[in-house]
């Protein structure tokens, strides 16, 4: 779960992380009430939508008056804000926040994940801030600086020092960076957050180490321990079919492609994604029904694969273990007759009642194409979309 900037500064601020004082507002008038509340002479104002790049899309404006305030606020707000994260169709805008102006010495990247590789929160840092850490990964690799935490030990000043020589600080700017660093890291862990990125980290002119920029994602099956945490979701923010899918306990991720996929097991369906792009089709979600599926859920999510249009085809890979095989084919059958299916369906069912599931689809009179394995349902699923145009 992302949130938008003005939430993970409130959330990070109770942790001690440092930054500048802001407020959010919903209209022109309420953005010129808290710049004035805030003080001048100089404010930002800041688009709020969960998406990158909003500086290069005019969504961050540098002003200096109150009515200068209101003015980029109201040329904000409601429109579409289109960046490289959005896609073409952008995201609305429908509130802003205004934050209190400061003169910038030197900026960086300050942010935390979990490393996969080694199981441990990573701390990472760069000199330079206000870039894409992709791009600076690419182009310049060894001005990254990486510090692994071993849970066992938690943070030590030491994994702060070493964050803060990396980056050039010297002296008192030094011991802010330890508060700083420690303050980020221990909201990471007691929020269950996934991602935190400060970027840019800046060094103001009169020494001070402030969160300019704040992004906060969370995992999700930690939610349950984190209400006031959940309630922060903006819906709409969100991919409707992916709430929807959430609504009903489907696992449901839209991706670029126009072969739709439902599966059962995240596992298994990785592999069906892959081996979809190995015949040279691309996926077009990932779906898991889970194991305990029922006819209703299933036929939910195969009318949640068709509701994208790009969808040109759809595969059906089901292990019946838990989940059982009549079931999944009564689902798609019931759901392929009520939205008269349009596109090509190619189903491989292995596993408990296998036989059974084969029997009502063959007797359901719908074209849908049997598998015997994953390779040959990959190879007619791709060949079918193929030459369905």
């Amino acid at each position: 779960m992302n949130i938008h900037e003005y939430q993970a500064k409130e959330l990070l601020a109770k942790f001690g992380v440092a930054m500048p004082r802001g407020g959010v507002a919903y209209t022109a008038p309420e953005a010129g009430m808290v710049a004035r509340r805030l003080g001048g002479p100089v404010w930002v104002v800041k688009a709020q939508i969960h998406a990158g790049g909003r500086g290069k899309a005019g969504g961050v404006k540098l002003v200096h008056s109150e009515e200068e305030v209101a003015a980029a606020a109201d040329a904000m707000l409601g429109r579409q804000l289109v960046t490289h994260q959005t896609g073409p169709g952008g995201r609305e805008v429908t509130r802003v926040y205004v934050e209190e102006g400061c003169q910038i010495d030197r900026e960086f990247y300050l942010g935390a994940l979990v490393d996969r590789a080694t199981g441990r929160v990573t701390l990472i840092a760069s000199t330079e801030g206000g870039v894409e850490i992709e791009e600076v990964a690419a182009h310049s690799p060894d001005k990254i600086l990486q510090v692994a935490i071993d849970p066992a030990s938690d943070i030590q000043p030491f994994h702060a020092r070493e964050i803060a020589y990396g980056l050039g600080m010297t002296g008192a700017q030094v011991g802010a960076a330890v508060k700083f660093v420690t303050a980020l890291h221990r909201a990471f862990c007691e929020l269950d957050a996934t991602l935190i990125e400060i970027n840019p980290l800046v060094l103001t002119k009169t020494g001070e180490l402030l969160a300019l920029d704040a992004k906060m994602s969370f995992d999700d099956n930690a939610l349950f321990r984190h209400p006031e945490i959940e309630a922060l979701r903006d819906q709409g923010e969100e991919d409707p079919t992916e709430l929807e899918a959430g609504r009903h306990g489907l696992n449901y991720i839209k991706l670029d492609g126009n072969i739709g996929c439902m599966v059962n097991g995240a596992g298994l369906a990785m592999a069906t994604m892959d081996i979809i792009k190995l015949y040279g089709g691309s996926p077009a979600n990932f779906l898991d029904v889970g194991g305990g599926a029922t006819r209703e859920r299933v036929s939910t999510a195969f009318k949640l694969i068709l509701s994208d249009p790009n969808v040109e085809g759809i595969l059906v890979n089901i292990f019946g273990g838990i989940m059982r095989c009549d079931v999944i084919a009564e689902g798609v059958v019931g759901a392929a007759r009520e939205i008269n299916l349009h596109v090509p369906l190619v189903v491989r069912l292995e596993g408990t009642n296998v036989d059974l599931g084969k029997k009502i689809m063959q007797q359901s009179g719908l074209p849908i194409l049997a598998a015997e394995n994953l390779a040959d349902a990959a190879q007619k699923i791709v060949t079918a979309v193929k030459e369905a145009r």
